[in-house]
């Protein structure tokens, strides 16, 4: 990262370069933010990769994922475009990578609503199948369940009676107080968020059946096409297919999390500063406990290894810290992404055992390979105050 001169004022610029022996290739030559999304995990395309996030300007909501090969010179595999953020996931465990993200592009400016004023956008699951990028979203319904569930629990009957009796533009209707038309864009908004909601999860019948029983009914066909013209403007132009809810494999009745042990410690590179007083070390020890917890209890051929530690949150300016070492077990699914943390002596619950816990959900890792396939694995981590 490097300060970028704008006339008089300085602002943030970031590049990222690939470098394997004594070459290297210019990923991303200017940006706003680089991310590492993925680092050594197979996406689907055939080979362990490197995956950036990209946002090329601080006041664009839209940013960019790029998937490199790490496999022979690295080079350039799939861009997708759009998203307002990216997290490749194995979701259930099962071995096949997930790429999270959401849609802004559909819905900024939506009936002439900004992009901030929406609780979310959308929610779109990718995966890549032999190559071809799949719109996978109808395979994860609880996700979006619990997104309708939240939304009908901020709606009551007198906002949407309110709402359903307006024209549904609600920009030429009789004049209102500043209180009541923010009602009715808040309901409008949440009736929108419920029906994409249905949609983006591949139940389209639900959705429409929803719109016609929460819009008005003289304004239905035209907010119906209006929902289907912008979604289909979206990320969505990008993929090669899209799957059926019943394309999951079947339920195997537990997911195979193997053990991460070794014979001597391994250091976690961490994105902290030299001087920070914070250092963590993946243990060697085996835990009983977790490992008869596991799907499966067999180690892993090569032990998943950290490239981002984020150090822990600050209460009132001051660094939330350890006053001594703190383990935590934590569950890295193949991805490399902290899917259950916990800690290990409960006599380290409190402000430092809750501040690890929650800034572990986004640690970084390159995953465990067992048989040449990343895999999930259980991990013990140490963090103490470096002395």
């Amino acid at each position: 990262m490097r300060a970028h001169r704008n006339g008089e004022f300085a602002s943030r610029a970031c590049e990222a370069t690939l470098r394997w022996g004594r070459n290297e290739l210019s990923v991303v030559p200017e940006a706003s933010q680089v991310d590492i999304d993925v680092m050594g995990a197979d996406l689907g395309l055939g080979a362990p990769v490197v995956a950036f996030q990209i946002r090329n300007s601080d006041s664009d909501p839209l940013m960019t994922y790029e998937i490199f090969s790490l496999k022979g010179p690295p080079h350039l595999l799939r861009t997708i475009r759009g998203g307002n953020f990216f997290s490749a996931a194995d979701t259930n465990l099962e071995g096949r990578n997930e790429i999270w993200t959401g849609d802004p592009g559909a819905v900024a400016g939506f009936e002439g609503l900004p992009l901030a004023s929406f609780d979310f956008v959308p929610t779109v699951v990718l995966r890549f199948d032999k190559k071809r990028l799949i719109d996978v979203s109808s395979e994860f319904p609880s996700h979006f369940d619990r997104q309708i569930a939240e939304l009908r629990s901020q709606l009551d009957a007198r906002m949407l009676s309110d709402f359903k009796n307006s024209d549904g533009r609600l920009g030429s209707i009789f004049p209102l107080s500043a209180k009541e038309l923010h009602l009715l864009e808040t309901t409008k908004i949440k009736v929108l968020e419920i029906v994409w909601s249905y949609l983006y999860s591949g139940r389209p019948e639900e959705a429409w059946r929803e719109l016609a029983v929460l819009w008005p009914p003289a304004d239905f066909d035209r907010i119906r096409a209006s929902i289907l013209s912008a979604r289909a403007s979206g990320i969505l132009t990008q993929v090669d297919g899209v799957s059926g809810p019943d394309s999951r494999p079947p339920h195997k009745g537990h997911a195979a999390i193997f053990n991460s042990v070794s014979e001597e410690a391994t250091h976690a590179a961490t994105n902290t500063s030299p001087g920070d007083p914070l250092s963590a070390n993946l243990e060697d020890r085996r835990n009983p406990s977790a490992e008869k917890r596991a799907g499966d209890s067999s180690t892993v051929d090569i032990k998943p290894k950290a490239f981002f530690l984020r150090t822990l949150p600050t209460q009132g300016g001051a660094p939330v810290l350890p006053n001594s070492e703190v383990f935590l077990d934590l569950v890295i699914d193949a991805a490399g992404k902290v899917r259950l943390a916990q800690l290990v002596n409960t006599a380290d619950k409190g402000p430092v055992g809750d501040a690890l816990i929650s800034a572990s959900a986004i640690w970084k890792f390159v995953p465990a390979f067992k048989d040449g396939h990343a895999v999930a694995s259980r991990l013990r981590l140490s963090v103490a105050p470096t002395r």
